[in-house]
């Protein structure tokens, strides 16, 4: 009987830490648009708060779940390129033409987090997943050309509408997924490096057959850092 408890007990042990704390990074974006828009990467920030609760050691994994809730600024960077992949230059400037849109969201990812390795003191590995959940707070469009004036003659991309349209769902969703260490130290706390993918499953633009756009999701490529300390610990 002792040996039959023992073994359960060390199968799923039970599991009561929350940990609070502040995350920030760095985030690469663009968005998926169907007819195509060429583009190169966005880069903006963000930061936010963090939230983990571990319910549970089952054999090696440490099961939790984790939730944040960040300011972040993504968007996308028009490649305005000629056939020959050469900048095109506006005729009124003399500049290569070049647009961006910052768009500035709240989003809130929830994950499962499952992780391996030292859980007091040392490192561990971890993977996370989950949905994400953003709401438009404004957005702001970066050019060095009026739209009327802009070369169309020399562009290999001709798709253009989107240059002038605001964003009509302030809503997105999507799913989110990580990869990264962390580092527990007693008394200081929890350091985790992450690079996490976020894809959007909604669109910016209406997406019917009179719309101009047939998609326009969200694509963001992540680096975080963050910082977790205990709340409550299991003794």
């Amino acid at each position: 009987m002792t040996s039959h408890v023992s073994a359960d007990a060390q199968i799923g042990d039970h599991r009561n830490d929350l940990s609070v704390g502040v995350n920030a990074g760095y985030i690469i974006s663009n968005v998926g648009f169907t007819p195509k828009v060429t583009q190169q990467g966005h880069g903006g920030i963000t930061m936010g708060l963090s939230m983990r609760y571990t319910c549970e050691k089952y054999f090696s994994t440490i099961c939790s779940i984790a939730a944040e809730v960040n300011y972040a600024r993504i968007g996308w960077k028009e490649n305005i390129l000629t056939s020959d992949d050469q900048p095109v230059i506006n005729a009124k400037t003399g500049l290569a033409e070049a647009y961006q849109r910052d768009l500035n969201y709240i989003q809130v990812p929830i994950f499962a987090h499952l992780a391996w390795g030292k859980e007091r003191k040392g490192m561990q590995f971890f993977f996370k997943a989950g949905p994400q959940f953003g709401y438009l707070l404004g957005e702001k469009t970066v050019s060095n050309f009026n739209f009327a004036d802009r070369n169309l003659a020399d562009r290999s991309n001709l798709t253009c509408a989107q240059d002038t349209m605001s964003v009509e769902n302030k809503f997105d969703y999507g799913i989110a997924a990580g990869l990264g260490m962390e580092l527990a130290l007693p008394r200081v706390g929890h350091f985790l490096l992450e690079g996490r993918y976020y894809y959007g499953l909604g669109n910016i633009y209406g997406d019917s057959k009179r719309d101009y756009f047939a998609r326009s999701n969200h694509s963001n490529i992540v680096i975080k850092l963050t910082y977790l300390f205990d709340i409550v610990k299991t003794k």
